[in-house]
């Protein structure tokens, strides 16, 4: 199973989830790839397999990912202050990778239902997703 981590901003979301994808699921191959160098290096940190940066590492990424996970950001055109390019949304949301977003109410993105839960809840509930997905596999 390939699991592919997307953030921007400073990575702290993609970091805590490569993190936890990573106890959760040890032989799991996890990619992260930040839309800046920042976040790149800060996931790196949470235990990522490999690491890279920027607009073609997305692309790239979502070819071989069987998971892509990350705030819902980065399935839409100029989110995430502007860090995310319409190829890099294009890409996620057209692959075929099953993808776990987190849904978190920044950067004009509001989503109806979600409430205000912090984020150590919206990871919670993203890792048993992932769980339920890994098990389908």
């Amino acid at each position: 199973m390939r699991v592919l981590v997307i953030d921007g901003q400073g990575g702290n979301i993609g970091r805590q989830l490569v993190k936890s994808i990573r106890e959760s699921f040890p032989d799991t191959y996890i990619r992260c790839v930040g839309t800046n160098s920042v976040a790149t290096a800060n996931m790196l940190k949470g235990g990522a397999d490999e690491a890279a940066t920027g607009e073609n590492a997305v692309v790239v990424g979502c070819d071989s990912a069987n998971i892509i996970v990350g705030p819902i950001g980065i399935i839409v055109a100029n989110a995430l202050l502007g860090e995310v390019t319409e190829k890099m949304a294009t890409a996620i949301s057209s692959c075929c990778a099953t993808k776990v977003l987190i849904p978190t109410n920044k950067c004009d993105i509001i989503v109806a239902g979600v409430g205000e839960k912090n984020i150590s809840m919206l990871l919670e509930d993203a890792m048993n997703q992932i769980r339920v997905v890994m098990k389908k596999s």
